[in-house]
């Protein structure tokens, strides 16, 4: 009850700041202040109606919000997003491009669960639409799964993965972001010894802790630091009575959202006051750079508990990918036995979450892979958002990265498209600006 209690209070007071915001914003906005020509009032609805906007995101999942795609006839053509496969912590989906014929590559976007839903891949998606078949894990947000679903941990995880590659066939390319990497990694090397013909063409991993002690970080020194004890205590709650998941034990996307703020936490201070100088000026709009990126940075679920706490344990302190004693159901995964998938690894030099060193070390357990399968990329100045959304994923990672697909897949590769604006306008701030991934 303890938890359920601490997880009530802080949805208590976000909605308790999502109301004051509304009610300063309709206070302030009374024509009657319209004869008072004080900037109080201006400023006062300002403060309101970002505030409301902010603490009500909080607790919503953001849409795809990708309408059309340019296609090769020169029309747009219409984006529709289908489920796959349903499960209970997450779903595969597909990007229906309609009245185009099926692409030679075949994308599957393994998004991060830390924190944010998968739409924080909006961009990274837009940007690769044009040219590949798209799919996309796409997981759901724990309080909202009953407690009769059962467990979720990053075992779990990756036999979501292994089930996923098997639905879409062997002729798919895979690219995991950030967090999934480790365990995208150890889903290939299951499928590798248990089904070899249903292995992936390629595999592209981008900015992942496949070896978290190779370079140090602030992640990375957390994870030293506390013990396991002092993790479940601290963070770890029940699910409050307003939601289906009631009762499960999570770690709360509001507590996580703080984490992620306090980690550039005068940059964000700055950003929020800037926005709010803005609306009192009328300089405001609804789909500004601020609102565009807040919309999704602020957009927080909750993960299972047993998957965070795995993470942290099996991951960062044990090791378990690094080392290649990794277990999944009972099952010793060895990642020397991929011996076909061609492997490519991406780094950004100025990454602060997942540092340079630490996703290459894929490459090293990779022993059953000839040389000719590997690739690395390290991107000088880029940082952690960068390298799978920001410019310098859609300037120079996404054409290295689609060129590792046609060299390696088999594939008869068309021009690739340029990069232009689907369905909006792009949502990445300047890199390294979070760690939401």
């Amino acid at each position: 009850m303890k938890g359920m209690m601490s997880y009530d209070l802080m949805d208590t007071i976000r909605n308790t700041n999502e109301w004051m915001g509304a009610s300063a914003r309709a206070i302030a906005s009374y024509p009657v202040f319209g004869m008072v020509p004080h900037p109080m009032f201006k400023m006062m609805s300002a403060w309101g109606r970002v505030t409301e906007r902010s603490f009500g995101r909080m607790v919503i999942k953001p849409d795809w919000g990708i309408r059309t795609i340019p296609g090769a006839d020169g029309r747009d053509h219409l984006v529709t997003v289908e489920t796959l496969v349903e499960k209970p912590f997450g779903s595969l989906i597909h990007f229906n491009v309609k009245r185009r014929a099926p692409m030679a590559r075949r994308v599957l976007l393994v998004a991060p669960m830390s924190g944010h839903y998968a739409t924080l891949l909006r961009s990274t998606v837009a940007s690769l639409l044009p040219d590949c078949e798209v799919y996309v894990t796409d997981w759901h947000n724990a309080r909202d799964i009953p407690v009769s679903a059962g467990k979720f941990d990053i075992e779990d995880y990756t036999l979501y993965l292994v089930e996923f590659m098997r639905h879409l066939g062997p002729d798919l390319n895979v690219i995991a972001v950030c967090q999934p990497a480790p365990l995208t990694l150890a889903a290939t090397a299951y499928l590798a010894e248990e089904e070899p013909a249903a292995q992936p063409k390629t595999l592209t991993l981008i900015g992942g802790p496949i070896d978290p002690d190779a370079s140090a970080t602030d992640v990375t020194d957390f994870g030293r630091r506390v013990t396991m004890g002092q993790l479940e205590q601290s963070v770890i709650q029940r699910v409050g009575f307003k939601y289906k998941g009631v009762g499960r034990e999570v770690y709360p996307g509001l507590m996580q959202l703080a984490s992620f703020i306090s980690m550039n936490g005068e940059k964000h201070a700055k950003a929020f006051f800037d926005k709010i100088v803005a609306e009192a000026k009328g300089e405001g709009s609804e789909h500004d750079g601020h609102n565009r990126f807040y919309d999704e940075y602020l957009a927080v679920m909750d993960m299972t508990a047993e998957f965070y706490l795995s993470t942290v344990e099996r991951i960062f302190k044990g090791l378990e990918i690094a080392q290649n004693r990794f277990v999944v159901d009972g099952k010793m995964v060895d990642i020397g036995k991929i011996t076909s998938v061609a492997v490519k690894t991406v780094e950004g030099a100025n990454d602060d979450i997942s540092a340079p060193g630490q996703c290459v070390a894929a490459l090293a357990l990779c022993t059953g892979l000839p040389e000719s399968k590997k690739a690395s990329h390290l991107e000088p100045g880029a940082g952690h958002y960068g390298i799978f959304a920001g410019k310098s994923w859609r300037n120079n990672i996404r054409p290295l990265v689609l060129e590792f697909i046609d060299q390696n897949s088999g594939a008869a590769p068309k021009k690739t498209a340029k990069i232009r604006t689907v369905g909006g306008t792009d949502i990445a701030p300047a890199d390294g600006a979070t760690g939401a991934a």
